[in-house]
Parts: structure tokens; sequence; C-alpha cells
């Protein structure tokens, strides 16, 4: 009922070590056109970095995102974990990035994805945009696309029906509703209903 895709990891960015610090030394960095970020996990010290803006701009189009970074030299991959962006102008203003290991499992939520159209006459309501997944961290869906094509009312889709990519698992409660598949009620049909039993 459910196709998947995945994240492949052939986002290479060269990335720049960086000494100074704050609010004035991340403006600067934005104007030359880079972003500033922070790799931290596996119980390793944070570094702090600045990254490409418009090629990691690009690459944040997806959601789960996994980077192979050059750090003077070295490879380090890294999840996305957070992208922090002025609420006005939406520019990214700093980034959190995790470390990550080949073979790892990490926790991630993917977004769901409605494709079709149900039975006439009926609309599928989305009651979960996400569900958390464990996925190899290589590997990451970047999203699950759910087919609503034809189906009827009363249909529920639940998310221990959604089709997971090979070696993800579920996370979110199996039993938690993703889409259901109702008739839309007519206002109109109320309204009038409403008004003829006031009137009796």
């Amino acid at each position: 009922m459910a196709e998947k895709k995945a994240v492949k990891t052939d986002n290479k960015i060269a990335a720049e070590l960086r000494e100074n610090f704050g609010k004035g030394a991340a403006r600067k960095l934005r104007v030359l056109g880079k972003i500033p970020a922070v790799l931290y996990g596996h119980g390793t010290t944070p570094v702090h970095l600045s990254l490409p803006g418009h090629e990691i701009a690009l690459i944040l189009r997806k959601s789960n995102a996994v980077l192979e970074l050059d750090i003077a030299g070295e490879n380090q991959l890294a999840l996305v974990k957070d992208v922090q962006k002025d609420p006005v102008r939406q520019i990214i203003e700093h980034i959190d990035l995790i470390v990550i290991r080949k073979g790892e499992k990490v926790v991630v939520d993917v977004n769901v994805t409605v494709e079709g159209e149900p039975f006439s006459g009926t609309v599928a309501m989305l009651d979960a945009n996400t569900i958390s997944v464990e996925a190899d961290a290589t590997n990451i869906p970047e999203r699950i696309i759910v087919s609503v094509e034809g189906l009827v009312e009363g249909t529920q889709i639940f998310a221990k029906d959604l089709e997971l990519p090979a070696g993800a698992s579920l996370i979110t409660d199996a039993d938690t509703l993703v889409i259901n598949v109702i008739v839309p009620v007519d206002l109109n049909e109320d309204t009038e209903d409403t008004e003829a039993a006031v009137a009796e």
C-alpha cells in the first residue's frame, strides 16, 4: 500500500574548521555565502564548522540529509539534526550535525506523502504527517508514499500497514492512524437541519 524512497549518501561537502564564534562571526560567514554548523555525537568533542551555503541549501531540500564531510582531509558521515532559519527571510542561520558511522542505526521522523484520489465523494485525511522509524544511517527513507487511489469511505491505514524500506523498523506505535478516508460533512445541509429543528 506504500512505496519507499531512500536517501543516497552522495552529498560530499568540503567543510572548514572555524575558530571564531558568536553572532558577529556567524553574520560574516553568511555574508561570504557560508553557513555555521556544529558537529557532535558519539562522545566526541563538538567541532565547529563552516559549510558552503548554496550546496547545503540544495541538499536540505530533502529531509534527513546525510552528509559526507571532508574536514581537513578526513571524511566524516553526519546526519542533519536541526536547521535554524530566520523566521522572516527563511535564511539558514545554523545547522546541527550528528556524527554517524556506516552500519549504525538511527531513529528519524519521516514525512508521509499521500498520492492518488480516493473513491468519488470521499476525502483522504492525513492524521499523521510523519512516522518515526529506525533505519541504517546511510539508507534513511526520504519519505513514505501512501497511495489512496480508489479507497472507499471507512478505509483506514495504520502505521503498521506502511511498507518500510529493507532494514528499517517502525518506532511509531503500530496502531497509530495515518490515513482515514471519510465522506466530508456538507455544512449547508447541517445548517438547514439545525434551522428546521429550531423552527419545530
